[in-house]
């Protein structure tokens, strides 16, 4: 009877996401305000460890997980947190602050496009079209790991408000508006003329998928407010069922998204701003760790998937991608977290209103953290150029010379983007830990915390009181804002 007892591959994934997630939360009130990690890059270490390069525990090609699977994984998560963050924004965020959240969506977004579009082109000597790929997939920042590192710990409280709102605004804003700068590099190999190309883009990808989206979110977001409000005004309603309706509503926004063709995330966004824009549902639910519980399972999951499936022998050059190596790699990566947003932020400082200081723009510049959002328009772009639509094969089919750029394309976006996810997972991951050591060791010893890095005080060079420096309410809602 026991040698007929085998542990599926659901099995296996259950034991190890619950010993790493119990361990977690175990201690971590220790790891958030003491070593001042976040639970990403030790949920990609878990994956990695676990993985079919080391011990061989965690191996999801092997059970059948493919671009499919991995595909909606991340649209769930992703649609989630943009969600999440349109409710979270304080009431009537955009009519204060929607100059500073444009300027990042517009100027800064396309310096980001372009600048890692030229050294993708540059450093692996690859076509045009496909360099705009892949910088399409890094223009975006993450709200997944945004969200792990503006979550509330003693680091997050130096921070503030003002600046963490706009991190958290752009980084929900963008993975959907980054829609049009991906399907520029895409039309060039899809789409037979020039004139269909930009007819296919501005209507469909600009109109269709974000301005309506955004559109549609927002109404869906009011109506459902209005709806539940009735339901809960006349007690229709059970407590569990009024926290559960926010899930459901973004899963709702998600589904929606995907069956008019839609985009997904700016739908989501624009409900969550619907929903939560007069703060009702945040004041009812701000004793209820709602968004925690949902971050630390499907985020930690996420991203111990993602450890498990780094493409390591990608990392390498073959004869379909020989100029991707690990030194072309990691020189990549150091262009694009060095230049891809800190410049520009820098530069237009004097412009952007609810940015203040050198010390607050380096610190935005630099908070553009590239993640699962990334991975998800790898995915996009892989499958609109093996299929022409955004069903992925599930795994690409390896190809004979001699290689079209297109199909180059497709075996060298996956590797790249994996790559600079990880890295970037790593360094943003780890820079609370920096620059809170930083910021501990450059004190006279008589004005260090006891603990090290333990102060509890703002950022030094940062604006934090009068003048806006706390211009929103520090629970979404309330009525003391600007």
């Amino acid at each position: 009877m026991w040698d007929q007892l085998e542990p599926t591959a659901a099995h296996i994934f259950y034991l190890t996401m619950s010993t790493f997630l119990i361990i977690y939360t175990l201690f971590s009130q220790f790891i958030r305000n003491n070593l001042h990690l976040s639970e990403p890059p030790l949920a990609i270490l878990v994956g990695i460890i676990l993985g079919p390069y080391m011990l061989g525990i965690l191996t999801p090609h092997k059970w059948g997980l493919d671009d499919k699977i991995m595909q909606e994984f991340t649209r769930i998560i992703l649609g989630i947190q943009c969600f999440a963050v349109g409710i979270e924004l304080p009431k009537l965020y955009f009519n204060r602050h929607w100059p500073s959240v444009l300027y990042f969506l517009g100027p800064i977004m396309t310096f980001s496009w372009a600048i890692a579009s030229l050294f993708a082109y540059l450093v692996f000597s690859t076509t045009v079209p496909t360099a705009m790929i892949i910088g399409a997939c890094l223009s975006p920042t993450d709200p997944v790991l945004a969200a792990s590192v503006l979550a509330k710990s003693r680091f997050s409280e130096r921070v503030p408000n003002r600046l963490k709102h706009l991190l958290s605004a752009e980084s929900a804003c963008n993975d959907g508006v980054s829609f049009p700068f991906l399907y520029i590099g895409l039309s060039i190999y899809t789409t037979s003329s020039a004139s269909a190309a930009f007819k296919e883009w501005l209507f469909i990808t600009v109109l269709w998928q974000c301005a309506f989206g955004l559109v549609f979110g927002y109404l869906i977001g009011q109506v459902a407010n209005k709806l539940l409000r009735y339901s809960e005004t006349n007690e229709y309603i059970s407590q569990p069922s009024f926290v559960v309706f926010y899930l459901l509503l973004a899963m709702l926004s998600i589904g929606l998204g995907s069956t008019l063709g839609s985009d997904d995330f700016l739908i989501a966004f624009g409900a969550g701003v619907g929903f939560g824009h007069d703060g009702w549902f945040s004041k009812k639910t701000k004793s209820m760790p709602l968004r925690a519980i949902i971050d630390l399972i499907l985020n930690s999951g996420m991203f111990v998937f993602f450890g498990s499936i780094i493409p390591w022998n990608q990392f390498l050059p073959r004869d379909i991608t020989p100029h991707c190596g690990v030194w072309q790699l990691v020189l990549f990566l150091f262009l694009v977290l060095s230049f891809r947003r800190i410049p520009i932020v820098v530069a237009m400082k004097s412009v952007i209103p609810d940015i203040r200081t050198y010390r607050e723009a380096l610190f935005c510049g630099h908070f553009g953290p590239m993640g699962v959002g990334a991975l998800f328009l790898a995915i996009e772009a892989r499958a609109q150029l093996e299929t022409g639509t955004s069903i992925p094969l599930g795994k690409p089919n390896m190809p004979v010379p001699p290689y079209s750029d297109r199909t180059k394309a497709i075996f060298l976006v996956w590797p790249v983007i994996c790559f600079v996810v990880l890295g970037s997972t790593m360094v943003h991951g780890l820079s609370v830990m920096a620059i809170s050591l930083g910021d501990h060791f450059s004190r006279r010893k008589g004005e260090r915390a006891p603990l090290i890095g333990g102060e509890v005080d703002g950022l030094g060079g940062m604006v934090h009181e009068g003048g806006g420096g706390e211009s929103e309410p520090s629970v979404s809602g309330t009525d003391d804002s600007e």
